[in-house]
Protein backbone atom coordinates (compact mmCIF):
# COMPACT_ATOMS: atom_id res chain seq x y z
CA UNK A 1 0.00 0.00 0.00
CA UNK A 2 1.21 3.61 -0.85
CA UNK A 3 2.84 5.83 1.81
CA UNK A 4 -0.09 8.25 2.52
CA UNK A 5 2.64 10.65 4.45
CA UNK A 6 2.12 12.47 7.51
CA UNK A 7 -1.27 12.21 9.07
CA UNK A 8 -3.37 14.37 11.32
CA UNK A 9 -3.20 13.97 15.22
CA UNK A 10 -4.97 10.92 16.42
CA UNK A 11 -7.80 12.91 17.91
CA UNK A 12 -8.96 16.67 17.31
CA UNK A 13 -10.85 18.25 20.00
CA UNK A 14 -14.03 19.30 18.70
CA UNK A 15 -16.70 21.17 19.61
CA UNK A 16 -20.24 21.89 19.80
CA UNK A 17 -21.42 25.71 20.33
CA UNK A 18 -23.96 25.76 22.78
CA UNK A 19 -25.43 29.01 21.09
CA UNK A 20 -29.25 28.64 19.64
CA UNK A 21 -30.80 30.47 16.82
CA UNK A 22 -27.77 31.27 14.72
CA UNK A 23 -28.58 33.21 11.98
CA UNK A 24 -26.21 33.42 8.92
CA UNK A 25 -26.34 35.01 6.14
CA UNK A 26 -25.59 35.11 2.42
CA UNK A 27 -24.63 37.47 -0.47
CA UNK A 28 -27.11 39.06 -2.79
CA UNK A 29 -27.74 36.25 -5.67
CA UNK A 30 -26.83 33.27 -3.55
CA UNK A 31 -28.96 30.72 -1.10
CA UNK A 32 -31.56 33.32 1.78
CA UNK A 33 -30.56 33.19 5.17
CA UNK A 34 -31.07 30.17 7.17
CA UNK A 35 -31.85 29.70 11.04
CA UNK A 36 -29.82 27.20 12.87
CA UNK A 37 -31.69 25.99 15.64
CA UNK A 38 -29.40 23.80 17.87
CA UNK A 39 -29.68 22.66 21.34
CA UNK A 40 -32.88 21.30 22.65
CA UNK A 41 -34.85 20.53 19.09
CA UNK A 42 -32.07 19.40 17.40
CA UNK A 43 -33.51 20.57 13.99
CA UNK A 44 -32.84 23.79 11.47
CA UNK A 45 -36.40 25.03 10.04
CA UNK A 46 -33.71 24.83 6.41
CA UNK A 47 -34.10 27.70 3.97
CA UNK A 48 -36.30 31.24 4.98
CA UNK A 49 -37.74 32.15 1.89
CA UNK A 50 -41.12 33.49 1.25
CA UNK A 51 -40.91 32.98 -2.73
CA UNK A 52 -39.24 29.30 -3.10
CA UNK A 53 -39.35 29.79 -6.46
CA UNK A 54 -36.91 33.05 -6.58
CA UNK A 55 -33.60 31.31 -5.12
CA UNK A 56 -31.42 30.19 -7.24
CA UNK A 57 -28.76 27.25 -7.46
CA UNK A 58 -25.47 27.93 -6.05
CA UNK A 59 -22.40 26.13 -7.29
CA UNK A 60 -19.15 24.99 -4.76
CA UNK A 61 -16.06 25.89 -5.89
CA UNK A 62 -13.65 23.15 -6.24
CA UNK A 63 -10.87 21.41 -6.96
CA UNK A 64 -10.45 19.70 -10.65
CA UNK A 65 -8.41 16.17 -9.07
CA UNK A 66 -7.22 15.26 -13.25
CA UNK A 67 -4.94 18.11 -13.14
CA UNK A 68 -2.57 16.78 -10.61
CA UNK A 69 0.16 14.41 -10.58
CA UNK A 70 -1.17 10.75 -10.70
CA UNK A 71 1.92 8.83 -9.34
CA UNK A 72 2.15 11.42 -6.29
CA UNK A 73 -0.11 9.88 -3.35
CA UNK A 74 -1.38 12.75 -1.35
CA UNK A 75 -0.08 13.76 2.31
CA UNK A 76 -3.10 12.42 4.25
CA UNK A 77 -6.53 10.41 3.85
CA UNK A 78 -8.50 10.38 7.09
CA UNK A 79 -12.30 9.54 7.82
CA UNK A 80 -12.73 10.64 11.68
CA UNK A 81 -16.17 9.65 13.46
CA UNK A 82 -18.15 12.49 15.97
CA UNK A 83 -20.56 10.86 18.57
CA UNK A 84 -24.12 9.91 17.72
CA UNK A 85 -26.51 12.70 17.73
CA UNK A 86 -30.31 12.17 17.16
CA UNK A 87 -31.55 14.38 14.45
CA UNK A 88 -30.20 15.69 11.56
CA UNK A 89 -29.95 18.80 12.88
CA UNK A 90 -28.35 18.16 15.44
CA UNK A 91 -25.10 16.26 13.00
CA UNK A 92 -25.26 19.36 10.71
CA UNK A 93 -24.38 21.46 13.77
CA UNK A 94 -21.51 19.29 15.02
CA UNK A 95 -20.08 19.12 11.39
CA UNK A 96 -20.04 23.00 11.21
CA UNK A 97 -18.24 23.62 14.74
CA UNK A 98 -15.84 20.69 13.62
CA UNK A 99 -15.19 22.44 10.43
CA UNK A 100 -14.61 25.71 12.30
CA UNK A 101 -11.72 23.70 14.61
CA UNK A 102 -10.04 22.56 11.44
CA UNK A 103 -9.33 25.66 10.58
CA UNK A 104 -6.64 25.96 13.00
CA UNK A 105 -4.55 23.49 11.80
CA UNK A 106 -1.33 23.01 9.55
CA UNK A 107 -1.93 20.21 7.20
CA UNK A 108 0.34 18.60 5.08
CA UNK A 109 0.56 20.36 1.43
CA UNK A 110 -2.72 18.05 0.10
CA UNK A 111 -5.06 15.63 1.72
CA UNK A 112 -8.61 14.53 1.93
CA UNK A 113 -10.53 14.33 5.35
CA UNK A 114 -14.26 13.09 5.64
CA UNK A 115 -16.10 14.14 9.15
CA UNK A 116 -18.71 12.27 9.84
CA UNK A 117 -21.84 12.08 12.68
CA UNK A 118 -24.26 8.88 12.65
CA UNK A 119 -27.38 9.84 13.41
CA UNK A 120 -30.23 7.85 14.88
CA UNK A 121 -32.91 7.74 12.37
CA UNK A 122 -33.05 7.03 8.52
CA UNK A 123 -33.14 9.94 6.26
CA UNK A 124 -34.23 8.76 2.54
CA UNK A 125 -31.32 10.16 0.89
CA UNK A 126 -33.33 10.50 -2.17
CA UNK A 127 -35.41 13.24 -0.07
CA UNK A 128 -32.62 14.74 1.77
CA UNK A 129 -31.07 15.41 -1.90
CA UNK A 130 -34.55 16.94 -3.00
CA UNK A 131 -34.39 18.91 0.20
CA UNK A 132 -30.84 20.49 -1.62
CA UNK A 133 -32.01 21.08 -4.89
CA UNK A 134 -30.46 24.38 -4.63
CA UNK A 135 -26.99 22.78 -4.73
CA UNK A 136 -24.77 21.52 -7.42
CA UNK A 137 -23.39 18.97 -8.62
CA UNK A 138 -24.89 16.40 -6.71
CA UNK A 139 -25.35 12.64 -7.02
CA UNK A 140 -27.23 9.57 -5.66
CA UNK A 141 -26.39 5.92 -5.95
CA UNK A 142 -28.63 3.26 -4.58
CA UNK A 143 -27.34 -0.11 -4.74
CA UNK A 144 -29.04 -3.60 -6.47
CA UNK A 145 -30.77 -4.62 -3.29
CA UNK A 146 -34.32 -5.15 -1.39
CA UNK A 147 -34.90 -3.82 1.93
CA UNK A 148 -34.68 -6.23 4.90
CA UNK A 149 -32.31 -8.54 2.97
CA UNK A 150 -28.81 -7.34 4.20
CA UNK A 151 -27.00 -10.50 1.86
CA UNK A 152 -27.56 -8.54 -1.19
CA UNK A 153 -25.95 -5.05 -0.80
CA UNK A 154 -22.01 -4.94 -1.25
CA UNK A 155 -20.91 -2.63 1.97
CA UNK A 156 -21.41 -2.08 5.53
CA UNK A 157 -20.89 0.74 7.87
CA UNK A 158 -18.50 -1.98 9.67
CA UNK A 159 -16.48 -2.60 7.19
CA UNK A 160 -13.18 -0.80 8.75
CA UNK A 161 -14.46 1.19 10.70
CA UNK A 162 -16.63 1.49 14.19
CA UNK A 163 -19.72 0.80 14.37
CA UNK A 164 -22.83 3.12 14.88
CA UNK A 165 -22.91 2.44 18.71
CA UNK A 166 -25.38 -0.33 17.94
CA UNK A 167 -28.14 1.64 15.88
CA UNK A 168 -30.48 -0.92 14.24
CA UNK A 169 -29.58 -1.68 10.93
CA UNK A 170 -26.19 -1.34 9.30
CA UNK A 171 -27.03 -1.77 5.55
CA UNK A 172 -26.05 0.90 3.50
CA UNK A 173 -29.50 1.86 1.37
CA UNK A 174 -28.22 4.48 -1.03
CA UNK A 175 -25.63 7.54 -1.00
CA UNK A 176 -26.51 11.39 -1.95
CA UNK A 177 -24.07 14.06 -1.79
CA UNK A 178 -24.08 17.72 -2.73
CA UNK A 179 -20.69 20.16 -3.83
CA UNK A 180 -17.90 18.82 -4.90
CA UNK A 181 -14.77 18.42 -2.77
CA UNK A 182 -12.99 17.25 -5.41
CA UNK A 183 -14.07 16.50 -9.23
CA UNK A 184 -12.76 14.54 -12.37
CA UNK A 185 -13.85 15.36 -15.68
CA UNK A 186 -12.35 15.49 -19.13
CA UNK A 187 -13.09 15.89 -22.74
CA UNK A 188 -10.74 13.05 -23.32
CA UNK A 189 -11.63 9.23 -22.80
CA UNK A 190 -11.10 7.65 -19.70
CA UNK A 191 -7.69 6.67 -19.18
CA UNK A 192 -5.47 5.13 -16.47
CA UNK A 193 -4.01 7.97 -15.46
CA UNK A 194 -7.20 9.35 -15.26
CA UNK A 195 -8.49 6.22 -13.04
CA UNK A 196 -4.71 6.63 -10.74
CA UNK A 197 -5.76 10.28 -10.12
CA UNK A 198 -8.68 9.28 -8.62
CA UNK A 199 -7.08 6.69 -6.92
CA UNK A 200 -4.66 8.82 -5.40
CA UNK A 201 -7.97 10.51 -3.11
CA UNK A 202 -8.96 7.07 -1.72
CA UNK A 203 -7.59 4.57 0.67
CA UNK A 204 -8.23 0.68 2.10
CA UNK A 205 -8.04 2.61 5.17
CA UNK A 206 -11.02 4.80 4.98
CA UNK A 207 -13.47 2.59 2.72
CA UNK A 208 -16.17 4.95 2.79
CA UNK A 209 -14.84 7.78 1.32
CA UNK A 210 -15.56 7.40 -2.42
CA UNK A 211 -15.95 8.55 -5.94
CA UNK A 212 -19.15 8.57 -7.82
CA UNK A 213 -19.50 9.03 -11.33
CA UNK A 214 -19.95 8.61 -14.97
CA UNK A 215 -18.11 7.50 -18.13
CA UNK A 216 -19.63 8.00 -21.75
CA UNK A 217 -20.76 5.12 -23.99
CA UNK A 218 -18.37 5.95 -26.43
CA UNK A 219 -15.32 8.39 -24.98
CA UNK A 220 -14.31 8.59 -28.97
CA UNK A 221 -17.26 10.03 -30.70
CA UNK A 222 -17.89 13.75 -30.68
CA UNK A 223 -19.50 15.31 -27.64
CA UNK A 224 -22.55 16.94 -27.91
CA UNK A 225 -23.70 20.15 -26.61
CA UNK A 226 -26.68 18.39 -24.26
CA UNK A 227 -24.01 16.08 -22.67
CA UNK A 228 -20.85 18.65 -22.82
CA UNK A 229 -21.32 19.35 -18.93
CA UNK A 230 -20.10 15.38 -18.29
CA UNK A 231 -17.15 15.42 -20.72
CA UNK A 232 -16.03 12.45 -21.59
CA UNK A 233 -16.22 11.30 -18.11
CA UNK A 234 -17.39 12.90 -14.62
CA UNK A 235 -16.65 11.92 -11.47
CA UNK A 236 -16.73 13.75 -7.61
CA UNK A 237 -16.19 13.08 -4.36
CA UNK A 238 -18.88 15.37 -2.38
CA UNK A 239 -18.55 18.33 0.68
CA UNK A 240 -21.55 16.99 1.48
CA UNK A 241 -23.16 13.54 1.49
CA UNK A 242 -25.84 11.57 3.02
CA UNK A 243 -25.48 7.64 3.81
CA UNK A 244 -28.89 6.11 4.22
CA UNK A 245 -29.06 2.78 6.03
CA UNK A 246 -31.67 0.53 7.60
CA UNK A 247 -32.59 2.10 10.57
CA UNK A 248 -30.12 5.02 11.09
CA UNK A 249 -28.43 7.68 8.50
CA UNK A 250 -24.89 9.38 8.64
CA UNK A 251 -23.84 13.06 7.41
CA UNK A 252 -20.50 13.49 6.23
CA UNK A 253 -18.47 16.15 5.10
CA UNK A 254 -15.03 16.04 2.92
CA UNK A 255 -12.65 18.33 2.69
CA UNK A 256 -10.34 17.73 -0.35
CA UNK A 257 -6.71 20.37 -1.14
CA UNK A 258 -3.41 20.20 -2.99
CA UNK A 259 -0.95 23.35 -2.87
CA UNK A 260 0.31 22.16 -6.41
CA UNK A 261 -3.54 22.76 -7.76
CA UNK A 262 -3.61 25.56 -6.28
CA UNK A 263 -6.18 24.31 -3.99
CA UNK A 264 -4.92 25.40 -0.58
CA UNK A 265 -6.59 24.37 2.89
CA UNK A 266 -7.85 27.64 3.63
CA UNK A 267 -10.08 27.52 0.41
CA UNK A 268 -10.81 24.36 0.60
CA UNK A 269 -12.10 25.00 3.99
CA UNK A 270 -14.12 27.98 3.03
CA UNK A 271 -15.86 26.33 -0.44
CA UNK A 272 -17.06 23.64 2.20
CA UNK A 273 -18.35 26.13 5.17
CA UNK A 274 -20.58 28.02 2.45
CA UNK A 275 -21.66 24.63 1.40
CA UNK A 276 -22.70 23.03 4.64
CA UNK A 277 -24.12 26.05 5.87
CA UNK A 278 -26.46 26.11 2.71
CA UNK A 279 -28.14 22.65 3.95
CA UNK A 280 -31.60 22.19 4.04
CA UNK A 281 -32.59 19.70 7.23
CA UNK A 282 -36.21 20.59 5.85
CA UNK A 283 -36.48 17.09 4.75
CA UNK A 284 -40.37 16.39 2.79
CA UNK A 285 -41.75 12.92 1.95
CA UNK A 286 -41.71 12.41 -1.59
CA UNK A 287 -44.82 11.06 -2.92
CA UNK A 288 -45.12 7.32 -4.27
CA UNK A 289 -48.91 7.79 -6.06
CA UNK A 290 -49.04 10.19 -8.62
CA UNK A 291 -52.34 12.16 -9.42
CA UNK A 292 -54.31 11.84 -13.13
CA UNK A 293 -53.05 15.00 -14.88
CA UNK A 294 -53.39 16.36 -18.65
CA UNK A 295 -50.22 15.91 -20.21
CA UNK A 296 -48.98 18.47 -22.86
CA UNK A 297 -45.96 17.45 -24.04
CA UNK A 298 -43.97 16.66 -27.61
CA UNK A 299 -42.03 13.37 -28.27
CA UNK A 300 -39.25 13.71 -30.87
CA UNK A 301 -37.85 10.27 -31.55
CA UNK A 302 -34.19 10.09 -33.50
CA UNK A 303 -33.94 8.20 -35.55
CA UNK A 304 -37.56 8.95 -36.97
CA UNK A 305 -39.67 5.65 -37.97
CA UNK A 306 -38.25 5.68 -41.70
CA UNK A 307 -34.40 5.88 -40.65
CA UNK A 308 -35.26 3.50 -37.58
CA UNK A 309 -36.45 1.21 -40.57
CA UNK A 310 -33.15 1.28 -42.69
CA UNK A 311 -31.23 1.07 -39.38
CA UNK A 312 -32.39 -2.40 -38.68
CA UNK A 313 -32.65 -3.61 -42.08
CA UNK A 314 -28.93 -2.44 -42.40
CA UNK A 315 -28.06 -4.58 -39.14
CA UNK A 316 -30.17 -7.78 -40.10
CA UNK A 317 -27.99 -7.81 -43.79
CA UNK A 318 -24.59 -7.91 -41.79
CA UNK A 319 -26.12 -10.42 -39.36
CA UNK A 320 -27.16 -12.31 -42.49
CA UNK A 321 -23.95 -11.67 -44.29
CA UNK A 322 -21.84 -15.12 -44.37
CA UNK A 323 -18.60 -13.42 -44.36
CA UNK A 324 -19.68 -11.09 -41.17
CA UNK A 325 -18.91 -11.66 -37.32
CA UNK A 326 -21.81 -9.96 -36.50
CA UNK A 327 -24.84 -11.68 -34.50
CA UNK A 328 -26.20 -9.24 -32.89
CA UNK A 329 -26.19 -5.48 -32.56
CA UNK A 330 -28.03 -3.10 -29.99
CA UNK A 331 -29.68 0.05 -31.78
CA UNK A 332 -31.12 2.99 -29.31
CA UNK A 333 -33.50 5.68 -30.12
CA UNK A 334 -33.58 8.85 -27.78
CA UNK A 335 -36.93 10.71 -27.59
CA UNK A 336 -37.18 14.74 -27.14
CA UNK A 337 -39.94 14.95 -24.52
CA UNK A 338 -41.13 18.28 -24.05
CA UNK A 339 -43.54 19.53 -20.86
CA UNK A 340 -45.56 22.83 -20.39
CA UNK A 341 -43.44 22.89 -16.76
CA UNK A 342 -39.24 22.57 -16.02
CA UNK A 343 -38.81 18.19 -15.22
CA UNK A 344 -38.19 17.86 -11.61
CA UNK A 345 -35.02 15.26 -12.02
CA UNK A 346 -34.83 14.11 -8.51
CA UNK A 347 -38.74 13.86 -8.18
CA UNK A 348 -39.09 11.74 -11.44
CA UNK A 349 -36.34 9.49 -9.54
CA UNK A 350 -38.07 8.91 -6.52
CA UNK A 351 -40.97 8.15 -8.61
CA UNK A 352 -38.79 5.63 -10.14
CA UNK A 353 -37.36 3.91 -7.02
CA UNK A 354 -40.62 3.00 -5.73
CA UNK A 355 -41.21 1.05 -8.86
CA UNK A 356 -37.34 -0.44 -9.09
CA UNK A 357 -37.63 -3.59 -7.38
CA UNK A 358 -33.95 -5.33 -7.12
CA UNK A 359 -32.19 -2.32 -9.79
CA UNK A 360 -30.10 0.51 -9.41
CA UNK A 361 -30.93 3.64 -9.43
CA UNK A 362 -28.63 6.80 -9.75
CA UNK A 363 -28.17 10.52 -10.86
CA UNK A 364 -25.94 12.65 -11.59
CA UNK A 365 -26.11 16.64 -11.81
CA UNK A 366 -23.04 18.77 -13.02
CA UNK A 367 -22.53 22.67 -12.08
CA UNK A 368 -24.81 22.99 -15.40
CA UNK A 369 -27.87 21.79 -13.97
CA UNK A 370 -28.03 18.57 -16.49
CA UNK A 371 -28.77 15.63 -15.31
CA UNK A 372 -28.84 12.61 -15.77
CA UNK A 373 -30.78 9.68 -13.79
CA UNK A 374 -31.56 6.18 -14.34
CA UNK A 375 -33.12 3.22 -12.83
CA UNK A 376 -30.90 -0.35 -14.38
CA UNK A 377 -30.90 -3.46 -13.55
CA UNK A 378 -27.81 -4.09 -14.86
CA UNK A 379 -24.76 -4.67 -13.07
CA UNK A 380 -21.35 -4.27 -15.16
CA UNK A 381 -19.18 -5.51 -12.33
CA UNK A 382 -18.31 -5.05 -8.39
CA UNK A 383 -14.46 -5.51 -6.90
CA UNK A 384 -14.12 -6.22 -3.26
CA UNK A 385 -10.16 -6.17 -2.73
CA UNK A 386 -9.14 -9.20 -5.12
CA UNK A 387 -12.25 -10.69 -5.46
CA UNK A 388 -14.83 -9.74 -8.27
CA UNK A 389 -18.00 -10.60 -10.05
CA UNK A 390 -20.25 -9.60 -12.94
CA UNK A 391 -23.36 -10.50 -14.81
CA UNK A 392 -24.59 -11.62 -17.79
CA UNK A 393 -27.76 -10.11 -18.64
CA UNK A 394 -30.09 -11.98 -21.16
CA UNK A 395 -33.09 -10.40 -22.79
CA UNK A 396 -36.79 -9.86 -22.03
CA UNK A 397 -38.35 -11.60 -24.18
CA UNK A 398 -37.46 -14.54 -27.39
CA UNK A 399 -36.04 -12.30 -30.02
CA UNK A 400 -35.86 -15.41 -32.70
CA UNK A 401 -38.37 -18.23 -33.83
CA UNK A 402 -35.44 -20.74 -33.61
CA UNK A 403 -34.95 -21.65 -29.68
CA UNK A 404 -31.82 -22.78 -31.05
CA UNK A 405 -30.14 -20.00 -32.00
CA UNK A 406 -31.44 -17.95 -29.12
CA UNK A 407 -29.61 -20.73 -26.92
CA UNK A 408 -26.87 -20.29 -29.02
CA UNK A 409 -26.45 -15.95 -28.60
CA UNK A 410 -27.09 -16.78 -24.77
CA UNK A 411 -24.06 -18.73 -24.47
CA UNK A 412 -21.97 -16.42 -26.74
CA UNK A 413 -22.62 -13.36 -24.60
CA UNK A 414 -21.69 -15.29 -21.52
CA UNK A 415 -18.84 -16.45 -23.19
CA UNK A 416 -17.79 -12.73 -24.52
CA UNK A 417 -17.83 -11.74 -20.51
CA UNK A 418 -16.18 -14.99 -19.27
CA UNK A 419 -13.15 -14.28 -21.60
CA UNK A 420 -13.08 -10.68 -20.77
CA UNK A 421 -13.00 -11.50 -17.10
CA UNK A 422 -10.05 -14.32 -17.77
CA UNK A 423 -7.85 -11.40 -19.15
CA UNK A 424 -7.08 -10.09 -15.77
CA UNK A 425 -8.26 -13.07 -13.13
CA UNK A 426 -6.81 -16.09 -12.02
CA UNK A 427 -10.41 -18.30 -12.42
CA UNK A 428 -12.96 -17.27 -13.25
CA UNK A 429 -16.28 -19.45 -12.44
CA UNK A 430 -19.55 -18.92 -13.94
CA UNK A 431 -22.87 -19.89 -11.72
CA UNK A 432 -24.33 -23.43 -13.45
CA UNK A 433 -28.20 -21.95 -12.25
CA UNK A 434 -29.14 -19.20 -14.35
CA UNK A 435 -31.55 -17.18 -12.73
CA UNK A 436 -34.39 -14.44 -13.59
CA UNK A 437 -34.30 -11.16 -11.75
CA UNK A 438 -37.89 -10.21 -11.44
CA UNK A 439 -38.58 -6.20 -11.80
CA UNK A 440 -42.31 -4.83 -11.43
CA UNK A 441 -43.47 -5.50 -15.18
CA UNK A 442 -40.40 -7.20 -16.84
CA UNK A 443 -37.82 -10.08 -15.73
CA UNK A 444 -34.58 -11.08 -16.56
CA UNK A 445 -32.39 -13.86 -17.52
CA UNK A 446 -29.25 -13.55 -15.98
CA UNK A 447 -26.13 -15.35 -15.07
CA UNK A 448 -23.49 -14.34 -12.29
CA UNK A 449 -19.51 -14.90 -13.16
CA UNK A 450 -17.23 -14.63 -10.16
CA UNK A 451 -13.24 -14.03 -10.39
CA UNK A 452 -10.12 -13.38 -8.76
CA UNK A 453 -8.07 -10.24 -9.74
CA UNK A 454 -4.10 -10.94 -10.01
CA UNK A 455 -3.40 -7.15 -8.90
CA UNK A 456 -6.00 -4.51 -7.54
CA UNK A 457 -4.23 -2.40 -9.97
CA UNK A 458 -6.17 -4.21 -12.71
CA UNK A 459 -9.43 -2.72 -11.58
CA UNK A 460 -8.92 -0.10 -14.67
CA UNK A 461 -8.61 -3.16 -17.21
CA UNK A 462 -11.49 -4.61 -16.08
CA UNK A 463 -13.49 -1.55 -16.02
CA UNK A 464 -12.14 -0.95 -19.53
CA UNK A 465 -12.62 -4.61 -20.66
CA UNK A 466 -16.19 -4.98 -19.69
CA UNK A 467 -17.92 -1.90 -20.93
CA UNK A 468 -19.49 -2.22 -23.47
CA UNK A 469 -21.29 -4.96 -22.36
CA UNK A 470 -23.09 -6.94 -24.76
CA UNK A 471 -26.11 -6.10 -23.61
CA UNK A 472 -25.93 -2.79 -25.03
CA UNK A 473 -23.47 -2.99 -27.68
CA UNK A 474 -24.08 -6.08 -29.37
CA UNK A 475 -21.56 -9.68 -30.14
CA UNK A 476 -18.89 -9.26 -31.29
CA UNK A 477 -18.46 -6.04 -29.48
CA UNK A 478 -15.93 -4.78 -32.44
CA UNK A 479 -18.07 -5.31 -35.35
CA UNK A 480 -21.37 -4.23 -33.05
CA UNK A 481 -19.71 -1.27 -32.18
CA UNK A 482 -18.19 -0.04 -35.26
CA UNK A 483 -22.18 -0.54 -36.72
CA UNK A 484 -23.46 1.48 -33.95
CA UNK A 485 -21.13 4.51 -34.88
CA UNK A 486 -21.71 4.08 -38.57
CA UNK A 487 -25.26 3.91 -37.85
CA UNK A 488 -27.01 6.39 -34.99
CA UNK A 489 -27.48 9.83 -35.30
CA UNK A 490 -27.25 11.05 -32.25
CA UNK A 491 -25.02 10.94 -28.88
CA UNK A 492 -25.40 8.32 -26.59
CA UNK A 493 -23.60 10.18 -24.11
CA UNK A 494 -23.20 8.25 -20.80
CA UNK A 495 -26.11 6.40 -21.78
CA UNK A 496 -25.19 2.81 -21.66
CA UNK A 497 -22.28 3.58 -20.39
CA UNK A 498 -20.71 2.63 -17.00
CA UNK A 499 -22.16 3.93 -13.86
CA UNK A 500 -20.99 3.77 -10.09
CA UNK A 501 -18.17 4.63 -7.68
CA UNK A 502 -14.99 3.83 -7.23
CA UNK A 503 -13.53 3.38 -3.63
CA UNK A 504 -10.19 2.29 -1.48
CA UNK A 505 -10.49 -1.63 -1.87
CA UNK A 506 -13.89 -1.54 -3.67
CA UNK A 507 -15.65 -0.63 -6.62
CA UNK A 508 -19.09 -1.08 -8.10
CA UNK A 509 -20.78 -0.07 -11.78
CA UNK A 510 -23.66 -0.71 -12.93
CA UNK A 511 -24.74 0.22 -16.74
CA UNK A 512 -26.44 3.36 -17.54
CA UNK A 513 -29.77 1.89 -19.40
CA UNK A 514 -33.57 2.85 -18.41
CA UNK A 515 -31.92 6.54 -18.10
CA UNK A 516 -32.73 9.77 -19.26
CA UNK A 517 -30.75 13.53 -19.56
CA UNK A 518 -32.91 16.17 -18.05
CA UNK A 519 -32.21 19.87 -18.66
CA UNK A 520 -34.12 23.36 -18.49
CA UNK A 521 -35.33 24.54 -21.29
CA UNK A 522 -34.74 20.90 -23.02
CA UNK A 523 -36.98 18.46 -21.55
CA UNK A 524 -35.75 15.00 -21.25
CA UNK A 525 -34.16 13.04 -23.49
CA UNK A 526 -34.94 9.30 -22.67
CA UNK A 527 -33.24 6.27 -24.03
CA UNK A 528 -34.10 3.02 -25.33
CA UNK A 529 -32.68 0.67 -26.86
CA UNK A 530 -33.17 -2.90 -28.65
CA UNK A 531 -31.38 -6.17 -29.64
CA UNK A 532 -31.11 -6.70 -33.26
CA UNK A 533 -30.81 -10.43 -34.54
CA UNK A 534 -31.62 -12.55 -37.26
CA UNK A 535 -35.05 -12.92 -37.57
CA UNK A 536 -35.60 -9.29 -35.78
CA UNK A 537 -38.29 -6.80 -37.68
CA UNK A 538 -37.92 -3.35 -37.79
CA UNK A 539 -41.86 -2.98 -36.97
CA UNK A 540 -42.12 -4.86 -33.80
CA UNK A 541 -38.88 -3.61 -32.90
CA UNK A 542 -40.12 0.03 -33.22
CA UNK A 543 -43.22 -0.99 -31.09
CA UNK A 544 -40.89 -2.47 -28.59
CA UNK A 545 -39.07 0.91 -28.12
CA UNK A 546 -42.94 2.94 -27.95
CA UNK A 547 -44.12 0.19 -25.48
CA UNK A 548 -41.24 1.47 -23.18
CA UNK A 549 -40.98 5.20 -23.54
CA UNK A 550 -44.61 6.54 -25.23
CA UNK A 551 -47.46 4.86 -23.03
CA UNK A 552 -49.25 7.65 -20.94
CA UNK A 553 -52.24 5.58 -19.91
CA UNK A 554 -51.80 6.73 -16.36
CA UNK A 555 -52.46 3.96 -13.65
CA UNK A 556 -53.83 4.58 -10.05
CA UNK A 557 -50.22 4.43 -8.13
CA UNK A 558 -46.47 3.47 -9.40
CA UNK A 559 -46.84 0.55 -8.51
CA UNK A 560 -48.51 -1.00 -11.91
CA UNK A 561 -46.25 2.06 -13.77
CA UNK A 562 -43.18 0.61 -16.62
CA UNK A 563 -42.73 3.78 -19.02
CA UNK A 564 -45.40 5.77 -18.44
CA UNK A 565 -44.90 9.76 -18.88
CA UNK A 566 -47.04 11.47 -16.25
CA UNK A 567 -47.22 15.24 -14.82
CA UNK A 568 -47.32 15.92 -11.30
CA UNK A 569 -47.10 18.41 -8.77
CA UNK A 570 -43.33 19.45 -9.37
CA UNK A 571 -42.09 17.94 -12.98
CA UNK A 572 -42.11 15.45 -15.41
CA UNK A 573 -42.48 11.45 -14.50
CA UNK A 574 -41.25 8.92 -16.61
CA UNK A 575 -41.88 5.88 -15.03
CA UNK A 576 -40.04 2.58 -16.04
Amino acid sequence: MRNLGPCFPATIPFRISPVLGILRRFPVGSVPAIFIGGGGSGCRTGIRNADKKRHTCVFSLSMSGCHGDSRVPVGTIETRTLAPVATLGYAVDCLVSAVSELSSISPPSSGIIRLEVPIKQEIKGIEWLHAQSQLLPSFYFSGQRKRGNSGQFIDSINNGNRSLNGSVGCDLVSVAGVGAAVYFKHVHPFSFDDWRSIKRFLSKSCPRIRAYGAIRFDPKADISKEWEAFGSFYFMVPQVELNEFEGSSLLAVYVAWDNDLSWEWKKAIDSLKATLNQINVHIIKLRNEVPKSAILSTVLHTPNVECWNVAVTKALQMINNSSSALTKVVLARSSRMCASTDINPIAWLACLQADSGNAYQFCLQPSDGSTFIGNTPEQLFHRKQLNISSEALAGTRARCSERALDHEIELDLLASIRRKLEAVCNLVMVDPQKAVRKLSRVQHLFAKLKGSLRSEDDEFDVLSSLHPSPAVCGFPTEEAHLLIAETESFDRGMYAGPVGWFGGDEAEFAVGIRSALVKKGLGALVYAGTGIVEGSNPSSEWEELDLKISQVDLPPTLSACSFYLVLFPGGLCLCF
